[in-house]
């Protein structure tokens, strides 16, 4: 547009230029040099205009290119856009299916512990039910004993007229005796009723024991089952204790705040620990300590090192309980399994099952009164082993025999019956001699003895068993209590020498035959009885045995 200006006012200028210089040299002059001018005008004019032209071309060209380029960012930027969106979209698309997988698995662990907690309360209310009809039969059991009591109320009382009717005759009796006794042997009247009233009393201290031992053989037809009742209502009221003692491991904490991490988020540690292990782990208002709860000891070990291990390590999640209980899991086992190999060794035997050795290694965490098992077994093995060399047995075969008598207590938390018969099938399931399998099967008199290797070792397991300090038991208070008993025996006229036997599990009376008969014996060891049993406090059951015998002796010269 600047152009076409500077043309017209350049033409402006040639036509006043021209019209001076033709009012100077002519007109002639002027009209040539008009023309001139006017060609050179409409050449430079033609050529602004195609300049003009050109550059608006250019610049149209430069627009549309830069429209072209504009169009292609745009599209470019808006299908940039949408992918970003896209994957935005699928990014969150995923983070929600993550989130939604995670709680349909929190709901599921859910659902599996109010399913645990359902079954619990089952058998909550089923042991409640039991114990209800123990209670019924516990109640008709009294009154059954209370029937009993009546009737031998009415049997005193029958007795009590008989004696006053004896009384009666006795005292007849008497003033005869005491007329007769006067005009025989001219005794005082005194002296007369000191011999009649000893003469009584050993009349009556025969009566009594021979009524006593009528009433001891009455008894014995009943005592197995109500034996049975009592040791039943004996172990219902002391299972609680004794399942708190061999089921229960504690484990300190450094602080109370551990209790938290060891909970976790929602409770997800707490439930990823108790499905790894198997155990119930107990977290109460006890500071700085948590309690794990299982049947199985190997399980409650496992439990217990892991999570120690966790609480000293301080990361506590899922992930990193499923590793430490695993990697804890395999330590164990070949631990037990390593203690199973050093006892044989020790004991020189081989040839062992490798399923036998684990179950021997599993022995290592099982406790009997407070023994433990695998130490138990390994001294049975030693003392059938020196048994067997006294009496000329096989020695090698009663060691074995030894170790092998409890195997059943390695898996009486997983299958029901009696640890000697399951042992005896464990060791015959895996090809142990027929003196071993009837060791462990007879030891506590289940079935009969077969060789004399099992003899040897039932012999040896009572040995380990009984003596002082082998289960829950100082040797202080053993040997108090074993002066107890025989000082208690002692303390009774009549009685010579009295020895605490077999660990105070029976106690032996010596008695002056001349001042004690055998129907006066029996009367005796139940005196003895009683008292130990107000006096003393002792597991299980101590025999009382009143030995009377007579010697006669002389000297030939």
């Amino acid at each position: 547009m600047e152009s076409i200006l500077v043309a017209i006012l350049a033409i402006v200028s040639g036509l006043a230029g021209g019209y001076v210089v033709g009012s100077r040299r002519g007109q002639v002059a002027r009209e040539e040099i008009e023309r001139t001018i006017r060609e050179e005008a409409k050449a430079e004019a033609e050529r602004i205009i195609r300049r003009a032209q050109e550059e608006a071309e250019e610049i149209r060209k430069k627009a549309e290119k830069f429209e072209r380029e504009a169009e292609e960012r745009y599209e470019e930027l808006r299908k940039k856009a949408i992918l970003e969106a896209k994957e935005e979209v699928l990014k969150e698309r995923e983070r929600l299916e993550e989130e939604l997988k995670e709680k349909r698995k929190e709901l599921a662990e859910l659902e599996k512990r109010l399913l645990r907690r359902e079954e619990y309360l089952d058998k909550r209310e089923s042991t409640l039910d039991k114990r209800e009809e123990n209670l019924d039969r516990r109640a008709e059991f009294l009154d059954k004993l209370e029937a009993e009591l009546e009737e031998k109320k009415a049997e005193v009382e029958k007795l009590e007229a008989e004696l006053l009717e004896k009384e009666v005759k006795l005292s007849q009796l008497l003033d005869e005796e005491l007329k007769k006794l006067e005009e025989i042997s001219g005794m005082t009247k005194e002296e007369a009723v000191e011999e009649l009233l000893r003469r009584m009393e050993e009349e009556v201290r025969r009566d009594l024991a021979i009524r006593y031992k009528r009433i001891e053989e009455e008894f014995e037809q009943t005592a197995e089952r109500r034996a049975k009742k009592i040791l039943a209502t004996t172990i219902q009221r002391l299972a609680t204790d004794t399942v708190a003692e061999t089921t229960v491991s504690v484990v300190d904490l450094p602080n109370n705040e551990m209790k938290g991490r060891i909970i976790g988020r929602e409770g997800r540690n707490i439930r990823a620990f108790e499905l790894a292990t198997g155990v119930d782990l107990i977290i109460d208002d006890t500071p700085e300590a948590v309690t794990i709860s299982c049947f199985d000891p190997v399980r409650r070990e496992i439990a217990r090192i892991a999570l120690e291990r966790l609480v000293a390590d301080g990361r506590i999640h899922p992930a990193r309980i499923e590793e430490v209980v695993e990697k804890v899991k395999q330590e164990i086992e070949q631990e037990m399994l390593s203690a199973a190999e050093e006892v044989l060794f020790e004991l020189g035997i081989d040839n062992v099952h490798p399923e036998l050795k684990k179950l021997l290694g599993r022995l290592k965490f099982r406790t009997s009164y407070g023994q433990n098992v695998l130490q138990h077994v390994k001294e049975v093995a030693y003392l059938a082993g020196m048994i067997a060399a006294e009496i000329g047995a096989d020695v090698q075969l009663a060691k074995r025999a030894g170790l092998f008598h409890d195997i059943g207590k390695a898996v009486t938390h997983e299958v029901e019956g009696s640890h000697a018969i399951i042992g005896a099938d464990i060791l015959k399931k895996y090809g142990e001699p027929e003196a071993v399998v009837n060791a462990a099967a007879a030891h506590h008199g289940e079935v009969e003895f077969t060789t004399v290797e099992s003899v040897c070792a039932a012999t040896a397991d009572a040995l380990s068993a009984a003596r002082p300090g082998a289960r829950r038991e100082s040797l202080e208070a053993y040997i108090k209590r074993i002066e107890k008993l025989e000082s208690i025996a002692e303390s009774f006229p009549g009685v010579m020498k009295a020895f605490a036997i077999q660990a105070g599990r029976e106690v032996r009376i010596m008695v002056e035959p001349d001042k004690i008969t055998d129907e006066e014996a029996a009367f005796l060891a139940h005196q003895i009885s009683k008292k130990i049993e107000e006096e003393v406090q002792y597991p299980g059951q101590i025999k009382i045995t009143v030995i009377r015998e007579t010697r006669a002796v002389d000297y030939a010269k």
